[in-house]
This record gives C-alpha cells, sequence and structure tokens, in this order.
C-alpha cells in the first residue's frame, strides 16, 4: 500500500539568489532584499505612528514639538548603522568558537577571506543587534534631546512586521532551518545534515514520515523554524504591540512589552530550531544529547540564555518606567 509522505520538499526553484546564473543580477540575494523590506516596512509603520502624533513631546515650557519624516529617517538610519555593527561584534565575539576575532580584532569587518576572495559580512546575531540598536536609539534621542522612552516605543512597534521578512529571508536561503520531525509540515531542506542509513533510528525516523530510502544518506525533514519565528516573533508580537499602541499607561511600556514577549516566543522555539553544532547548549542535563532532537527541556542553548536576559531586562524597564512615570506625574501636580 503507498502512503503519503509525512513531509515537505523543500522547492527546488528556490534559491538565495534571486536570479541564479545571470550575470550581474545573480549577486542580488532574496536575503539582502529582505532587509530592503525590513527597514522600509519599519518606516512606514513609523510614519503611520507619526500622523497619530505618537511622537509629539511637551517641552517643560508647555509649547509642542511635533516630529517630522526627516527625524524617523534619521532616527532609523543611526539605529540600523549601530543595530548591523552590534549584531556583527556579538555574532563574532559570542558565537565564533574559533576565537579568531579576539586575537584579530580587525577582521570582524573585513568582508574578505583569507585567499583574498570577496565574502562579505556574513554571520549576525540578533541579540548583538538588539544592543546596538537600543544604543543606537538613545544615542540619536541623548543627541536631538528628544524623550528617549517614547521614540524607543515608537520603534519596538515597527520592528516586529519588518523583522518577519528577515526570518523569510533565512527561509529562502534555506538556513537556520530547525530539529527533525515527523510533523506533517516538516521541511526536507537541501543543506541540511544527512544522517547514515545504517542506523536503525534513522529508517525508523524515515518510516514515520513515509519517507523511501534510496541513498545511504539520509536527509531528515526539519522544523521550518524560520517560519515559525516570523509568525510569533514577528506577526504576532506585531498585533500585541499595535494593539497596545495607544492603550499603553506610560512610556517605556511597550519597549518593555516587546523585550519581554520576544524573549519569551524566541526561548521556546529554540527548542525546535537546532542549536550551532561547534557551540552547542550551554547548559545540559545530558550532555550527550544529539542537537537534533529535543530530548530534554533542561538542554539550554546560548539563544535560549540571551533571551531570558532579555525577559529580565524586559521586567526591569517596565519598572523603572513604571516609576519614572510616576515621580513626572508628581512633580506635575505638585
Amino acid at each position: 500500500m503507498n502512503f503519503l509522505p509525512l513531509y515537505i520538499n523543500y522547492p527546488s526553484w528556490i534559491h538565495p539568489e534571486i536570479f541564479p546564473g545571470v550575470p550581474v543580477l545573480g549577486l542580488i540575494r532574496w536575503y539582502g532584499l529582505m532587509y530592503i523590506f525590513a527597514f522600509g516596512t519599519a518606516f512606514l509603520v513609523l510614519k503611520k505612528l507619526l500622523k497619530e502624533g505618537a511622537l509629539d513631546e511637551i517641552s517643560s515650557d508647555g509649547t509642542l514639538r511635533k516630529a517630522t519624516e526627516d527625524d524617523i529617517f534619521s532616527f532609523i538610519a543611526t539605529g540600523i548603522i549601530f543595530l548591523l555593527v552590534g549584531a556583527r561584534i556579538f555574532s563574532t565575539l559570542v558565537y565564533d568558537t574559533s576565537r579568531i576575532y579576539w586575537k584579530k580584532p580587525w577582521l570582524i569587518f573585513w568582508p574578505f577571506n583569507s585567499s583574498g576572495q570577496f565574502t562579505g559580512l556574513a554571520g549576525m546575531s540578533y541579540h548583538g543587534g538588539f544592543i546596538g540598536g537600543l544604543i543606537g536609539m538613545i544615542f540619536w534621542c541623548k543627541k536631538n534631546k528628544r524623550q528617549t522612552l517614547k521614540w524607543i516605543d515608537a520603534m519596538v512597534t515597527a520592528i516586529p512586521l519588518g523583522y518577519t521578512f528577515g526570518r523569510l529571508g533565512n527561509f529562502l536561503n534555506g538556513e537556520l532551518y530547525g530539529r527533525i520531525t515527523s510533523a506533517p509540515w516538516g521541511i526536507i531542506f537541501p543543506q541540511a545534515e544527512r544522517f547514515s542509513a545504517s542506523f536503525q533510528w534513522v529508517k525508523d525516523f524515515a518510516s514515520k514520515c513515509n519517507l523511501q530510502i534510496s541513498s545511504l544518506l539520509v536527509n531528515l525533514p526539519r522544523h521550518p523554524s524560520q517560519l515559525y519565528e516570523a509568525f510569533f516573533e514577528g506577526l504576532v508580537l506585531f498585533s500585541i504591540l499595535w494593539f497596545l499602541r495607544k492603550k499603553k499607561p506610560f512610556d517605556g511600556f511597550s519597549g518593555a512589552i516587546y523585550t519581554i514577549g520576544y524573549g519569551i516566543f524566541r526561548f521556546f522555539i529554540e527548542y525546535f530550531r537546532e542549536p550551532d553544532s561547534d557551540i552547542g547548549y550551554r547548559i545540559a542535563s545530558d550532555t550527550n544529547a544529539p542537537l537534533y532532537l529535543n530530548t530534554s527541556l533542561f538542554n539550554i542553548s546560548t539563544g535560549q540564555i540571551l533571551c531570558l536576559l532579555m525577559v529580565l531586562g524586559g521586567i526591569s524597564l517596565a519598572i523603572f518606567s513604571y516609576l519614572l512615570s510616576k515621580k513626572e506625574n508628581q512633580q506635575k501636580s505638585a
């Protein structure tokens, strides 16, 4: 009896390049295009918030100071620069296990390999980008004498929708896939690690997916964790922040909700996402646990530790913002 396969083959027509094999145009990649969409979306959301008056400020003398499109463009541009710097530094110093960047830090932004071939700046870290972007926003607000928490609230409302495009870019690159799964929506990614068909567990797993073994090495279905992140850390988190944008009790509230929400969503999605093979788990109840399977909730990855720190940071921001708002209201009523 024939059974339908309980998995999805990664579409063969999807390539990292938009125009593969075409001179010059072949250099244009989906991932880069998704970044443009992400930043463009963030600008449009901020522009909407600008029209709603979310960035208007009352100065100490009682006059209204309205923000402009030039302000939000400058704000985003500054944030992007700091974000990219932070993402690159964090990726090379935290996630790279060769330690070469600690010994030769000038290579962090060197876009060529040891053979002189141009490789670009391959390797970015979300958490590094989060720290860098935050520093950039604070820097811009202090330089332009703007209310930092108000502008951060606006920016975090705009980020998740743009982040959705970033994770779609990862999917189009066929990278950052999850652990193996027998779920019917599991996807066979062409670049994923293959397993020897000589192992009985591989045969059993393939049988569970109705996958026919036709070679010595088997490519098993994976969780499309990039799409999980695009949905929960992108669309769902954006919907929450967009709904709360006019209901926030104090400035800094949206920033806290974003930080806590992202940390929680990402923490649980990490259980479906395979950790980097050269790093593995930072905390493990089973040190021999294979990375391609989730064998214990107490096997904690680097990303999960950073997400827990984000949750704690978000809670701290909420407390700080509330106390600051309470103090300012008391001063106004005195």
